[in-house]
């Protein structure tokens, strides 16, 4: 089991990592005007939400794995506070793909200022889902 939480935990910290970059790289696309630099941002931008969506997958399946054997079908309080707060991860992540698209299609409609609170979002809900896992509250 602890090898299951240990890639558990190398692939989460390896996601959340891609989910601090890939907006960041967005206020830089918002930033620019469409020219070789927006194009190559473009490029990073697409590369990394393929690999971050690599990282997630076997992130969330060792995750359910741990789930699995450790709780079963009776999961405290917390788990389930945890799990919601993975759904909304990956809520996050898919909404960073919608931009991306949009960024891609050149129909972005938003400034710099709301990619830079945009890009909170993921410290925030992996701030709340690592004090329910370490402090387990309820």
């Amino acid at each position: 089991m602890l090898w299951i939480k240990a890639l558990h935990i190398v692939f989460i910290v390896s996601w959340m990592a891609g989910l601090f970059y890939l907006p960041r790289i967005f206020v830089n696309l918002a930033l620019e005007t469409p020219g070789p630099t927006s194009e190559r941002l473009l490029t990073m931008a697409r590369k990394l939400y393929r690999f971050t969506t690599v990282l997630a997958l076997p992130a969330v399946v060792f995750g359910i794995w741990l789930v699995v054997l450790q709780y079963g079908a009776n999961m405290p309080g917390w788990l389930h506070a945890k799990l919601l707060g993975v759904f909304l991860v990956l809520g996050y992540h898919h909404a960073c793909g919608a931009l991306l698209k949009k960024f891609e299609r050149g129909a972005n409609r938003r400034g710099h200022v709301f990619y830079r609170w945009f890009n909170e979002v993921p410290v925030l809900l992996l701030l709340a889902i690592v004090v329910l896992v370490v402090v387990k509250p309820f």
